[in-house]
């Protein structure tokens, strides 16, 4: 599980695929998302710029990652 520290109100959920490497840029998490590769809240996440808060999970490529 990877931990990710939250230091605003939110991240989009391609900039934090981007930002924990999981992604290679901007345009691959892009295409994960539209994809249905990527789960928020154990649902399938097709908006790629979805609003990730604290307390959410993120579910890629069997990484999850919850921020905090």
């Amino acid at each position: 599980m990877i931990e990710f520290v939250l230091t605003s109100d939110y991240i989009e959920l391609i900039k934090l695929l981007k930002k924990l490497q999981l992604a290679e840029s901007g345009g691959v998490a892009k295409m994960l998302v539209e994809d249905g590769l990527v789960k928020l809240n154990e649902v399938i996440e097709y908006r790629k710029r979805a609003k990730v808060r604290r307390g959410d999970v993120v579910e890629f490529d069997n990484q999850i990652i919850r921020v905090i």
